[in-house]
C-alpha cells in the first residue's frame, strides 16, 4: 500500500494529475512485489520481527503468544493443539502458513520466549489500533479457556498482555465474562423461546445491563458491530486469513441484538 501512495504523491510534485495515475501504477506493481519477495521468503514467520510488515507481525504474535499461553500451565495439553490446529483452519490458512503458523506455536513455548518485546512490537505497531489490539487479546482469552476453565496462571499471562497492549485491567475483566457468556450464547440450544439465561449473556454479549433503555441498547448494539465489523478491522491492517473470526463475532452481535429485540416485545 505503501508503494502506491509514495509513488503516486511523487509523480502527482513532478507531473501533476498524469504523474499522480503513473506513480499509482507503479507503486502498485512495487507493493505486489514487495508481497511476493515476502512469501518467497517463507511468510509471516519469516518476517515476524519486520515493523513494516504489519500482517506478518500480527500473525505471527498471535500463534506465537498462543504456544505461550498453552505452555503457561507447564504443559500443553491436546485440546490447546487441537484449538490451534482448529483455529489454522478456520482461517482458511494454506499447507505452507499451517507450517508457519506451527513453528510461531512452538517458538512461542520456549521458555526463552520474548513475550514482552514481541508484545511491544505489535503495540507499536498497532498503537492507533485499539480495535485490533484488543481482538488479539479476545484470541488469546479464547485460548484460555479452551478447558473450560481459567486458572490463576493463565489469569497472570492475560492480564501481562493486556497490560503490554495498554488495555485496562477493568476492559480485560469485561472481555473475559464477555467471551463467557457469548461461549454460551453461541452454544445455545434451539427452541421457541430463550430461556431467562440466555437473556442474560446475549445483555453481556452487547455489554449492557438488562434495565437499559431501547435506545441504550441500539447504542451498544452499534458500537459492537462497529468494533468488529470485518471491513473496518480490515482497513486498519486485520490479515485477511482472519476476516472469517471476525465474521462470526458480528453473526453473534446481530442475533444477540434480535433475540433482545423480540424478547422485550414479548
Amino acid at each position: 500500500m505503501w508503494g502506491k501512495i509514495l509513488c503516486a504523491l511523487f509523480g502527482m510534485a513532478l507531473f501533476k494529475w498524469p504523474g499522480f495515475f503513473l506513480g499509482l501504477m507503479i507503486g502498485h506493481w512495487f507493493d505486489r512485489s514487495l508481497r511476493s519477495s515476502f512469501e518467497g521468503a517463507g511468510g509471516f514467520g519469516a518476517l515476524k520481527r519486520d515493523q513494516d510488515d504489519a500482517e506478518g507481525l500480527f500473525m505471527y504474535s498471535t500463534f506465537a503468544v498462543m504456544g505461550h499461553l498453552a505452555k503457561a500451565d507447564g504443559v500443553v495439553t491436546t485440546a490447546h493443539i487441537d484449538k490451534a490446529t482448529t483455529f489454522m483452519q478456520q482461517l482458511g490458512l494454506d499447507a505452507a502458513q499451517q507450517q508457519e503458523a506451527q513453528r510461531a506455536f512452538r517458538e512461542g513455548k520456549a521458555a526463552d520466549f520474548p513475550l514482552q518485546q514481541q508484545l511491544a512490537q505489535l503495540k507499536q505497531r498497532y498503537r492507533w489500533r485499539p480495535d485490533l489490539l484488543q481482538m488479539f487479546l479476545e484470541i488469546q482469552i479464547s485460548v484460555a479457556y479452551v478447558d473450560a476453565k481459567l486458572s490463576t496462571v493463565e489469569l497472570t499471562l492475560l492480564q501481562q498482555v493486556a497490560a503490554a497492549l495498554s488495555i485496562s485491567g477493568s476492559r480485560l475483566q469485561y472481555l473475559l465474562g464477555r467471551f463467557e457468556a457469548e461461549a454460551r450464547f453461541a452454544n445455545r440450544p434451539p427452541q421457541q423461546k430463550p430461556k431467562n439465561a440466555t437473556v442474560q449473556d446475549a445483555y453481556q454479549l452487547l455489554g449492557v445491563k438488562s434495565d437499559c433503555s431501547k435506545a441504550e441498547l441500539k447504542k451498544a448494539y452499534k458500537k459492537q458491530m462497529a468494533q468488529h465489523h470485518p471491513d473496518k478491522l480490515m482497513s486498519q491492517g486485520l490479515p485477511k486469513e482472519m476476516m472469517e473470526l471476525a465474521k462470526r463475532k458480528t453473526q453473534d452481535i446481530q442475533a444477540a441484538y434480535e433475540l433482545l429485540c423480540q424478547h422485550r416485545q414479548d
